[in-house]
């Protein structure tokens, strides 16, 4: 179970310490699911949603040519 306080601002998941560390010694990150062209492209720069979903590399100012 999953409890869900909004007014407290509390998230709390229902399972014991022993059951958490088991899940965490036995989790593997997912494989990515690409390798090349514009998912990986997606993967890697593209910020999340409280940050405008942008490309990361578009953040910084653009310098003038010569530069």
């Amino acid at each position: 179970m999953i409890e869900l306080d909004v007014y407290a601002r509390r998230l709390h998941l229902d399972i014991g310490d022993a059951e958490l560390a088991a899940r965490k010694a036995a989790w593997q990150p997912p494989k990515q699911p690409f390798e090349r062209g514009v998912g990986v492209m997606h993967q890697l720069h593209v910020t999340q949603a409280n940050k405008g979903c942008d490309f990361d590399f578009l953040e910084e100012p653009l310098k003038p040519v010569g530069s």
